[in-house]
């Protein structure tokens, strides 16, 4: 296996890991990377597609007790219930849409211009929600109700486009139906575990027949990346948005997108072939 590939899966498992969960577009960045890289293709899709669950299961790990304490108080417990309902409800939008507009979004909307200009679009978003967003009246993913959740997977809709960000759509649509900080980025990183989980695994089982055996020791390394550096970066925003708001990603998504579009402006986007 080639070196120079290996330390590309590292660079882009720990992009996975950095974007996945902060709200600058895990999608737009493996884009845009992997052109940078030169890392293109087919191959290059599938990879992208397998080290997102190297990052999913880093949550998984950091709330393994809260996990299995809701699958064995499901019947008895109204929390546990509750939650259950409330993914359950957020999630259906966005899988039900991404299932019919899968092959449209994948073919026309999947460079690197797109990209930026939603980063762009994103970034002002998360300016004028920490602005306007009134004074949280749910605290806790616990005081959620059904009308709510509803609300964030709606939300979450918006980042079947490349470049908006799932956690970005899911944790501003939080705060605008009135969730803390918190709370909104608490239910993103729950609601990431069945979203990434089926989007994950529908498009392997469409990439399927791109998989071979040589790519194991690419695909190991670059899902150990995703697993490793998401753990450091689900801690690294609970902790954060406690004290902070996300006005510092707002302008590195205005920053960025605006950089590349002046970049890609004079060098052409080499795309998937």
């Amino acid at each position: 296996m080639d070196i120079i590939l290996l330390l590309d899966a590292i660079i882009l498992g720990l992009v996975e890991a950095a974007s996945e969960f902060l709200p600058i577009s895990s999608t737009g960045h493996l884009i845009i990377v992997g052109d940078f890289l030169k890392f293109t293709g087919v191959r290059a899709e599938t990879f992208e597609i397998f080290i997102q669950l190297g990052a999913i299961l880093a949550v998984v790990w950091i709330y393994r007790h809260r996990l299995l304490h809701v699958v064995r108080s499901l019947s008895t417990d109204t929390a546990s219930s509750r939650l259950a309902v409330n993914l359950a409800v957020a999630f259906l939008p966005a899988a039900l849409l991404g299932f019919f507009l899968h092959k449209y979004i994948t073919h026309y909307l999947f460079n690197p211009v797109t990209v930026a200009a939603a980063l762009v679009a994103g970034g002002i978003a998360i300016l004028l929600i920490e602005h306007y967003a009134g004074a949280p009246r749910v605290q806790t993913v616990d005081g959620m109700d059904w009308r709510a959740a509803l609300k964030v997977g709606l939300a979450q809709c918006l980042s079947l486009f490349p470049g908006v960000s799932r956690a970005g759509a899911t944790i501003m649509g939080g705060m605008v139906v009135g969730l803390s900080r918190f709370a909104a980025t608490e239910f993103s990183f729950f609601l990431a575990i069945p979203t990434m989980f089926a989007a994950t695994f529908f498009s392997l089982y469409k990439a399927r027949h791109d998989l071979v055996a040589s790519d194991i020791p690419l695909f190991a390394v670059g899902f150990v990346a995703a697993f490793l550096g998401g753990l450091a970066v689900v801690r690294f925003l609970l902790a954060y948005v406690g004290r902070h708001s996300f006005i510092p990603f707002a302008y590195y998504r205005i920053v960025f997108g605006g950089l590349l579009l002046l970049y890609f402006h004079y060098y052409p986007w080499i795309g998937s072939s």
